[in-house]
């Protein structure tokens, strides 16, 4: 029976190094795919890394893990992303299914009650929104947009230059 505590130098000798290396290869793996990668993350981007954190870590602790096979996974996981990220910017219906698509809160003075409520969205987090944007009355917001990252975008009437800001054309709910 072993020892919660301690089995073996062996042991901890093989942990420390696997996880050096582990760790080393998933940095260069994740330089090498390109600052997409470390962008922030829409859902896909956050499973992405999830599976990443999940596999370093299976790497690092369970002998039964090869470092090796723990590359395959590191370059799979980040080959795909990179592919969807690729067919994403081709193609629109993509990018959609993969990172959804931002949300109009509020338009020209109007919230969104319905869609404020479908997306969790509290007036606290867009007072938050507003006033780290430097605007102190709702009435000067052209419009607010939830985007893919969970952000929330504020639109001040005074940046507006035109009745439908060109930047509004891809946000659901947006009236075209």
């Amino acid at each position: 029976m072993s020892n919660m505590f301690f089995d073996a130098w062996d042991g901890l000798l093989r942990a420390f190094l696997v996880t050096f290396l582990g760790y080393a290869l998933l940095v260069l793996v994740i330089r090498i795919s390109g600052k997409r990668t470390l962008s922030k993350m829409n859902a896909f981007d956050f499973i992405v890394t999830i599976a990443l954190g999940s596999c370093l870590a299976s790497i690092c602790l369970s002998k039964d893990v090869a470092l090796a096979e723990g590359a395959v996974v590191f370059s799979t996981l980040i080959g795909l992303q990179f592919l969807i990220t690729w067919l994403s910017v081709r193609f629109n219906r993509v990018k959609v299914i993969v990172g959804g698509q931002p949300v109009l809160l509020l338009y020209k003075g109007e919230l969104l009650s319905q869609v404020i409520r479908k997306e969790r969205i509290t007036i606290q987090e867009i007072n938050v929104a507003c006033r780290a944007s430097s605007i102190a009355n709702i009435n000067d917001v052209e419009a607010i947009v939830l985007e893919t990252t969970g952000d929330i975008t504020v639109i001040s009437k005074f940046t507006s230059k035109q009745d439908s800001p060109a930047t509004l054309k891809d946000v659901l709910r947006f009236p075209a």
